[in-house]
């Protein structure tokens, strides 16, 4: 059985807030559109974590690279290999670590 909707939250905005609110809402009712968007707000859509993921695998082998030249290291396929691999391995959990640690971070809607 579905559990019961016994809780609520509710807020005090400006006509001007509201208004803009309805037009996001649409064809639902003010409820529902509020519900639903502030249960999806903690949680972080697979665009935004793929992108975070590939800029953070980006920035892993950049930084790598630019450590490896600075200290004069010959850097070939098999360095570069290596580089892509680190980051391949760790970007979903730095994405994951990032969106995760601060709930501030999170956009609004």
């Amino acid at each position: 059985m579905a559990s019961r909707r016994t809780k609520s939250i509710s807020t005090k905005v400006t006509p001007e807030e509201y208004a803009r609110l309805a037009a996001l809402a649409g064809d639902e009712t003010m409820s529902e559109w509020a519900r639903r968007v502030l249960l999806r707000a903690g949680t972080p859509h697979f665009g935004e974590m793929a992108m975070l993921a590939e800029l953070f695998a980006l920035r892993t082998i950049l930084l790598n690279l630019h450590f490896a030249v600075s200290r004069g290291e010959p850097l070939g396929p098999d360095a570069m290999q290596r580089f892509i691999e680190r980051a391949d391995r760790d970007k979903e959990r730095q994405a994951h670590d990032r969106l995760h640690a601060d709930p501030a971070i999170r956009r609004e809607p």
